[in-house]
């Protein structure tokens, strides 16, 4: 096998304008087919992204002898139904974030992954961005001295009750959609898990999701706070803070392909007047064709995914803390 040969499980908004276009310009891989429980979604779909095969249902796809991995972008609450069912048609996975609704279904997943010998990569896609490798590297180099806080903001406004995001039931709401970044951030740079965390939650009165959550990770080493948002103006930034020194990024999550991207590193100078800024800029780079890349080295090459599945079985943790937090409960309440 010379390229990856992907098939895409649904024709959701996520894969047709990032995913399969990055996916298309990877490395070694290959989009053959796409499938949709509409045909004709489908045929559009595949005639608009120039992908050859079209399927009118996921099952289909997945009995495809030509297609060796698949994309899986559909709802959150159907991630550990079809990765489960992609696994066992021995199919290796990408699956969109978050892995599942529940920690208990990431580790179903995982497991059976496991069990048929088949790549599973959650799609956390920024932290493959160059600007994030550099991040990483600044912060293990101690170049802004001991991390001591994160602060970290992400939102957007879709007040649509049609769209899956505000349906409960799908795993809708702000922290499942782009507070699961906030999470994944915090831990991936503190190398830990937190030692206490700490919610507010605010719920739209007629869906119940989350419209507005606010947390508070403590680590043994510091502390990560964030609010995300399904109810703001768009934005998103990271603060990233230590004895030394701060690292600050404005577009750290939906990075464009297209552009060059900068990082902030503050170092001495007169702060917080005139503090001593260098300005790290990034070639354009498309973090989807370079998470896509990584997956078909992984399998083509035997190489281990960047980030094992067990991170999302860890991520999904924290969540879950994050809800029964704001609830007062011991239980997660989605």
């Amino acid at each position: 096998m010379t390229d990856l040969r992907w098939g895409i499980l649904s024709t959701a908004d996520i894969g047709r304008k990032k995913v399969i276009p990055g996916i298309q310009a990877a490395d070694r891989s290959t989009v053959v087919a796409i499938a949709s429980r509409d045909v004709e979604r489908a045929r559009s779909a595949a005639a608009a992204l120039g992908i050859p095969r079209v399927h009118g249902s996921y099952e289909a796809l997945l009995a495809d002898p030509g297609i060796d991995a698949v994309y899986i972008p559909l709802p959150n609450h159907v991630h550990a139904e079809w990765t489960i069912a992609a696994a066992r048609a021995g199919k290796h996975i990408l699956c969109e974030k978050p892995l599942a609704m529940t920690a208990r279904d990431a580790e179903r997943m995982v497991e059976a992954c496991a069990a048929a010998g088949v790549v599973l990569m959650e799609a956390f896609m920024y932290r493959h961005h160059p600007s994030w490798v550099a991040v990483r590297e600044l912060v293990a180099a101690g170049r802004i001295g001991r991390l001591v806080a994160i602060q970290s903001w992400f939102s957007y406004f879709n007040d649509d009750p049609a769209n899956i995001r505000n349906i409960r039931e799908y795993g809708g709401g702000a922290l499942f959609d782009i507070g699961c970044y906030n999470v994944n951030l915090s831990r991936m740079l503190f190398d830990a898990e937190p030692r206490r965390v700490e919610a507010s939650i605010v719920r739209d009165p007629a869906s119940g999701v989350d419209v507005m959550t606010s947390g508070l990770l403590e680590f043994e080493d510091g502390v990560s706070t964030f609010t995300c948002s399904t109810r703001a103006e768009d934005d998103q930034r990271v603060h990233i803070y230590g004895t030394e020194g701060r690292i600050s990024l404005d577009i750290p999550f939906n990075i464009p392909p297209h552009l060059p991207v900068s990082i902030r590193l503050a170092q001495g100078g007169d702060p917080p007047v005139a503090p001593a800024i260098e300005t790290l800029t990034f070639d354009a780079a498309d973090q989807y064709a370079i998470q896509a890349g990584l997956l078909a080295a992984a399998v083509l090459d035997s190489r281990p995914v960047p980030v094992p599945p067990s991170d999302a079985i860890a991520n999904l943790r924290v969540i879950e803390r994050l809800f029964a937090a704001a609830d007062g409960s011991s239980g997660a309440s989605r």
